[in-house]
């Protein structure tokens, strides 16, 4: 019985391809860098190993048997096979190439993720990436199973997922703090100031839904014995601001959201007392470090916020300087 396993090599059907294109055995093998003699031999091996004649000849001019035809169909499949998984060894060892996908929380305020983003995509083109927004639950569901690369998200996150696998299963980094703002049509606050949550209980809120990072936030500073009255629940921040601005109610959100939109934001923002503090984190499996092209990522990542950051304070230092 012919060795078929080692007839039908990667080679021989590109040999074989090869000849179809051309149907001239001099052409073929001047193509593939081969003496004739030696293109013929591999093409009479494959016949030999098949068990039928591939080609026919009509005077001068080759011709495909039915065979060949059913050869030529299983040779572009298997060589298609072979080159795709060949491709994803070597995005799977390779630092500058492959894809990477990054999930978002829908709530979340990352300019500086997508500056970075920018910046890696110039330096490393041949990565591609998918960035999309998901929820909490969504978020860890595809981090579990694996359709997630990274996520974005505040953290400490008070799901049971994150007692249970946060510290065994996952890396996690800060990158920066962020806390609650309310913004308020209050008159007799000040801006930026802290006040107790008893000054806020009779009014009432344009809120994100329940399952939002934001809201059981909220929850908490009311405490057991109060309950925000909240008429309208909006999962859009802008829409959520857009509706408190144009009704008598309050609101909420992040400062880091604040920050980046205050110029469009026609409420005063305070704090609340005895302040909750939280953070925007990047979370991703412990074995993702194992990829090349995530271990790049992520070092670059790294440097990249600390440029940030330096940059950040030398910032914040010229401003205090100028006042």
């Amino acid at each position: 019985m012919p060795k078929t396993d080692t007839i039908l090599s990667a080679k021989s059907l590109r040999y074989f391809l090869q000849l179809i294109d051309t149907m001239n055995y001099t052409q073929a093998a001047q193509i593939l860098g081969i003496t004739q003699p030696a293109l013929t031999q591999q093409v009479k091996k494959l016949e030999h190993a098949i068990g039928a004649p591939l080609f026919g000849q009509m005077g001068k001019k080759l011709y495909l048997t039915e065979a060949g035809k059913e050869m030529e169909s299983a040779a572009v499949e298997l060589l298609n096979t072979i080159n795709g998984v060949v491709s994803d060894i070597q995005e799977y060892t390779q630092a500058d190439k492959g894809h990477i996908s990054i999930g978002i929380l829908n709530t979340l305020q990352v300019d500086i993720f997508y500056r970075f983003l920018r910046y890696f995509n110039q330096k490393y083109p041949d990565v591609t990436f998918t960035v999309d927004c998901y929820d909490r639950k969504e978020l860890w569901r595809r981090l579990d199973t694996n359709m997630i690369d990274m996520a974005l998200m505040y953290l400490p996150d008070n799901t049971k997922k994150e007692e249970t696998n946060l510290r065994h299963q996952y890396n996690h980094q800060n990158i920066y703090d962020d806390r609650l703002v309310v913004l308020t049509h209050k008159t007799t606050v000040e801006a930026g100031k802290s006040y107790p949550v008893s000054r806020f209980l009779n009014r009432k809120w344009v809120s994100y839904p329940d399952d939002f990072y934001l809201t059981p936030l909220m929850y908490e500073y009311f405490g057991k014995k109060h309950k925000p009255n909240i008429p309208i629940k909006i999962a859009s921040t802008e829409e959520l601001i857009k509706m408190a601005e144009e009704t008598d109610y309050d609101t909420f959100v992040t400062e880091s959201y604040y920050d980046a939109h205050h110029n469009a934001i026609d409420l005063t923002p305070v704090y609340l007392d005895e302040e909750r503090e939280f953070h925007i984190s990047y979370v991703y499996r412990k074995g993702k470090l194992e990829i090349p092209r995530m271990q790049n990522l992520l070092k670059e990542w790294e440097k990249f916020l600390d440029k940030y950051v330096n940059s950040s304070r030398l910032l914040e230092e010229v401003k205090q300087k100028e006042n």
